[in-house]
């Protein structure tokens, strides 16, 4: 079904770049209106096929045409976004006619750069974003503690190994307390990257590297993907809980309980992942939909990934409707809670005004603030 989709809009906006963007007079004159077309046909022909092999392509040729068709259907949906701009202004055509090519021009060309901008945003290294968090009932010998949060890896055919390494390397320079890994870490198949499990040794904390699962670690053979990230020390916490130091609970909720999404967990279930009321209980929870059963439940600190803060502009607008928090930092009753857009890319290797993100936190007993 998701294929099918893509291959319908796709076509669509394909169809409709083709149209307008053969408009021009610059096209006309050094392509000819007939070999536009023609080489349109071809390249729709090379993203069906991208489409149709998916996204965890095992041969060279597959994973270039796969790759190929999802930067192909972003590009599409940008100039296509600039170009229908200009039609709703000029009345698509019938308005301002003398001007109409300049327009298309113009934004063709803005299409182009944000194009190119959310390329190159979505290949540079993520930001890391640091944040002072207080927790009511932190023991004062525990306040300073640092961790590095990490979610929306979707390692897999687009992102492997040598980006791995580097997020190893970037997230070790900030000297962690504790690593988490909030979900969506392999693209379905963790088998599918080389050295992937080597490359994961590298991280280390005094207080353990842990993870929860996201939707895309059930795309694949899950239980192949929770045993080789186990094999590399990173361990698992699905609806559990373990005890850092007195004081100091970390809970971990599964992605998928009982076959449901984990929309609405029982209140029962969060309440014993929370424990008892004294000290600090922090959930990890891939999808922020549980932030105020998880508040009631008595939880101090949340930490979700999932929307990716839109990813690429303008989607963040629709994603923000699904998930009321959305991204950064909120306050929800005695309950913090922190969204981040996580470090990788799904589909396309492409950010526009999203850039990807790894969230380091340091825990106080006391006061609340936020670094600059």
């Amino acid at each position: 079904m998701f294929s099918l989709i893509l291959n319908v809009v796709g076509s669509v906006l394909h169809l409709y770049c083709t149209w307008r963007v053969g408009s021009l007079p610059i096209v006309r004159r050094r392509i000819g209106l007939r070999g536009w077309w023609v080489a349109s046909a071809v390249v729709w022909v090379i993203y069906i096929a991208g489409v149709r092999i998916g996204d965890e392509p095992a041969g060279l040729i597959t994973w270039a045409l796969s790759q190929f068709a999802f930067h192909w259907l972003m590009s599409l949906f940008l100039l296509g976004l600039c170009l229908l701009a200009v039609d709703v202004v000029t009345g698509f055509g019938y308005w301002k006619l003398r001007r109409l090519a300049a327009l298309r021009l113009g934004a063709v060309t803005v299409g182009a750069a944000m194009v190119v901008i959310a390329l190159v945003q979505g290949l540079r290294p993520p930001v890391v974003t640091h944040y002072e968090v207080a927790l009511p009932g932190l023991p004062t010998q525990l306040d300073g503690t640092t961790l590095v949060a990490i979610s929306d890896m979707h390692l897999g055919a687009g992102i492997g190994r040598d980006w791995l390494a580097a997020r190893v390397e970037q997230i070790q320079a900030l000297n962690p307390d504790l690593v988490v890994m909030i979900g969506d870490l392999t693209e379905g198949e963790a088998l599918l990257v080389p050295g992937l499990e080597e490359t994961l040794r590298g991280l280390r904390a005094p207080l353990g590297v842990w993870a929860v699962t996201g939707n895309h670690e059930f795309h694949g053979d899950t239980p192949a993907t929770i045993a080789l990230f186990e094999s590399a020390g990173v361990r698992w916490l699905r609806d559990q809980t373990v005890e850092l130091r007195t004081g100091l609970r970390l809970a971990g909720l599964d992605y998928l309980r009982e076959h449901k999404q984990n929309d609405s967990p029982e209140p029962r279930l969060l309440k014993r992942l929370a424990g008892p009321d004294d000290g600090a209980a922090l959930l990890l929870s891939h999808v922020p939909l549980q932030v105020e059963a998880a508040a009631d439940a008595g939880f101090k600190f949340m930490l979700s990934g999932h929307t990716h803060g839109g990813q690429v502009w303008p989607f963040g607008y629709l994603v923000s409707q699904r998930y009321p928090y959305f991204l950064g930092h909120y306050r929800v009753g005695d309950m913090q809670l922190i969204v981040g857009r996580g470090a990788g890319t799904w589909g396309a290797r492409m950010r526009l005004w999203q850039p990807g993100e790894i969230l380091h936190i340091t825990l106080r007993s006391r006061g609340v603030q936020r670094s600059p």
